[in-house]
């Protein structure tokens, strides 16, 4: 077989896998934004293709008295914003001192870190179930707050550090011999070279509490405090409850606010990491 046909097996193979996982990853949504299409409530006759769609769930979820979807997107929307900018703060300083600084325990806070990493907040839960009763803070918006800010510093820590690493000292010590501070080096010289790995981290925590249903179903008990994915999933489970095309166009929507802060931090993900070196 000449080498002309090889690479056009492998080229067919290459397009023939990704064509395979765009099915794969498209075929729920499209199955997700039919039955929330689909008039009625009932699951068992929705179709992917409705022959008489409507937007009555969408409708609902918005201008009816009994739904509380609005007050779920907006606490999920507080939770994810608080949680990014606080989790940036900390795990940023946290990981410019270990990437930059020798310091008596570096070694075994790093090595903490890593043990700390290695297992899931949940398995802390009974802990942090108590821990959160006692401070007055269980059943609130700013207790969950605080433990997924506590849970993403172990991972977001170690991903910035490794990629302040990469970054070379020497403008460090160029900065000093002009006289920059430890302060004017992080702010001015380390974070906008670092704006790709911060746009990541930045994404990943604003995408978990639209996602995540464990954590902030054992801590928040009100419905007036529940996110996105705990309110959504009372509308299936509850008593009596077969609101499954409401679930579906309330599911379709949290893609929403998520798609615009990717939008948005689009522009750092491609930008070169050198542009900013060679502009100082």
């Amino acid at each position: 077989m000449s080498t002309r046909w090889k690479s056009r097996l492998e080229l067919t193979g290459i397009y023939a896998f990704i064509l395979f996982m765009f099915i794969v990853i498209v075929y729920p949504l499209v199955w997700a934004l039919g039955v929330s299409l689909n008039p009625g409530t009932s699951l068992y006759s929705a179709k992917i293709i409705p022959e008489n769609w409507s937007t009555e769930h969408y409708s609902w979820l918005f201008s009816s008295p009994d739904s509380e979807y609005m007050l779920w997107y907006k606490n999920t929307l507080i939770v994810a914003s608080w949680k990014t900018v606080l989790s940036l703060i900390v795990t940023t300083f946290l990981a410019y001192a270990f990437s930059r600084y020798n310091f008596k325990g570096r070694k075994h806070g790093l090595y903490a870190l890593l043990l700390i990493k290695m297992f899931p907040v949940l398995m802390g839960m009974v802990a942090i179930y108590i821990l959160l009763n006692i401070l007055g803070l269980l059943d609130t918006l700013a207790g969950l707050i605080l433990v997924y800010v506590g849970s993403s510093i172990p991972m977001h820590a170690f991903l910035i550090k490794g990629y302040f690493d990469t970054i070379p000292r020497d403008l460090d010590e160029s900065a000093k011999i002009d006289g920059a501070g430890h302060f004017r080096i992080f702010f001015q010289i380390i974070l906008p070279l670092a704006k790709p790995i911060l746009a990541v981290v930045a994404l990943f925590n604003f995408m978990t509490p639209f996602m995540d249903f464990l954590l902030p179903r054992i801590v928040i008990r009100s419905s007036e405090n529940y996110t996105l994915a705990v309110g959504l999933f009372n509308l299936v489970n509850q008593e009596f409850s077969n609101n499954f095309t409401r679930f579906a166009a309330g599911s379709m929507l949290i893609a929403i606010p998520i798609a615009a802060v990717f939008l948005f931090l689009q522009r750092y993900l491609i930008s070169g990491l050198t542009a900013g070196a060679t502009k100082s």
